[in-house]
């Protein structure tokens, strides 16, 4: 007859292992529920939720750390008010080390406070504004991979016996998961900015001439145009003002990117409707002048308008504060600084005008300053000079623009483009 053998187990082990048991259970419940989602609205909600229900606690709330403000922000609160998240975020922010969450937040050690109001480092203006009562509190550092993340508050706790290891674990999981919906939101908007900027882009080419190329009578324009983003400031036009004039119009506005690119759009609207019917160069910048007058503060342009006649190749030219040009004749380079006003948009201001003839096989050359600001990873700048010196020893070739932009990029070596690039000439073949 067998003996049957009695197995005794300790039953404060058997607790242990139970309770391990459950510990486990909630952390794979946990980690299943908040990989749900990657929306960070949805996310904050499931989490605070879980967290509230886990510890058993009468509300909750995560403050989300800015880096740029160096402040915490409340992102979500859980405490039967739907407004009080509204009255949160606009009315409190902490600075890092200020109340429970900014030492929590400074210090990236979890705190357990038991007496909320006897504690010298609990800020009152939040139940105070909200007038709910915090009695007790659990904050929680909230670390990712990129460091700070924020920080969770468990608050008015009803049991005593909770485990902080599973507390710092639960925190691990909602660092990660709030982490993550961080990246994909960043990703989205990327992606969202992304395509605003190629939308952008491909309005901002439409406003300019839809071949960079024209020939009228006697004379021939063209043109290379390269923002440093996607979109940029520089602009340039060419335009019949009057039978048998041809006109050209290259610009520079301040500042580069999307609000560069807007004002550049209307520039160049404006040009057109005021530089109609007008053969005379300085009305025309007169008028532009005028209207940018009330353009926004700090915006302004730098600009050259010439009119040529296309059977003589006589030139006027009125400049507000642009580069000077490069004159090509007889296999040379003269460098040409015309009587010139201020930038538009600044002041009120006569523009004079300047006359000039090309001749036969002679050409200008009208650029903007990111051809000779261009820079390579040395940070070193390519120079008006180098570029005038690189003219002087390509004056015969047919199609000079691509060679000048080959030069600048070569120079700049991959290094990224910082400034607009826009070159136009204008020649009498």
């Amino acid at each position: 007859m067998d003996e049957k053998t009695e197995i005794k187990v300790d039953q404060k082990y058997l607790s242990h292992l139970e309770k391990k048991v459950e510990d486990l259970r909630i952390l794979t419940e946990v980690s299943a529920t908040i990989s749900s989602t990657l929306d960070l609205n949805e996310l904050m909600t499931i989490v605070m939720e879980k967290a509230k229900s886990v510890m058993d606690a009468e509300a909750c709330s995560i403050l989300l750390y800015n880096k740029e403000t160096n402040k915490l922000e409340f992102e979500i609160a859980l405490c039967g008010e739907e407004t009080t998240i509204d009255l949160l975020k606009k009315k409190i922010t902490l600075d890092m080390g200020q109340g429970i969450a900014g030492w929590v937040a400074e210090q990236r050690e979890l705190l357990i406070i038991k007496d909320a109001k006897s504690d010298k480092r609990f800020f009152q203006d939040a139940d105070k504004l909200t007038g709910f009562d915090t009695r007790n509190l659990i904050a929680v550092p909230l670390i990712g991979r990129r460091g700070l993340i924020g920080v969770a508050e468990l608050i008015n706790l009803k049991k005593e016996d909770y485990d902080l290891e599973i507390l710092r674990m639960l925190a691990k999981q909602f660092a990660i998961a709030i982490e993550n919906a961080l990246y994909h939101t960043e990703s989205l908007e990327k992606e969202r900015l992304k395509q605003e900027l190629e939308i952008a882009a491909t309005l901002q080419k439409s406003f300019l001439p839809g071949s960079p190329f024209l020939q009228k009578g006697n004379l021939g324009v063209s043109a290379v145009n390269i923002p440093a983003k996607q979109v940029g400031g520089d602009l340039y036009d060419f335009i019949e003002p009057v039978p048998n004039k041809l006109g050209v119009f290259i610009g520079d506005v301040s500042g580069k990117g999307v609000s560069a690119a807007l004002y550049m759009a209307k520039i160049i609207s404006d040009f057109r409707y005021l530089a109609q019917t007008v053969d005379s160069p300085e009305i025309a910048i007169n008028r532009l002048n005028s209207v940018l007058s009330h353009a926004p503060r700090g915006m302004f342009l730098t600009a050259t308008y010439l009119i040529g006649d296309i059977e003589t190749g006589t030139l006027h030219i009125s400049s507000a504060g642009h580069p000077p040009f490069l004159w090509i004749r007889d296999h040379e380079v003269d460098v040409v600084s015309v009587l010139s006003g201020p930038p538009l948009g600044i002041i009120a201001e006569d523009y004079p005008v300047s006359l000039f003839s090309l001749k036969k096989g002679e050409r200008i050359i009208l650029l903007t300053d990111g051809v000779f600001d261009a820079k390579n990873r040395n940070g070193e700048r390519i120079g008006f000079e180098n570029i005038v010196a690189f003219v002087k020893e390509n004056t015969g070739e047919e199609k000079l623009l691509e060679k000048i932009t080959e030069y600048v990029q070569a120079f700049s070596d991959c290094a990224e483009q910082a400034d607009d690039l826009t070159i136009v000439e204008v020649a009498f073949p």
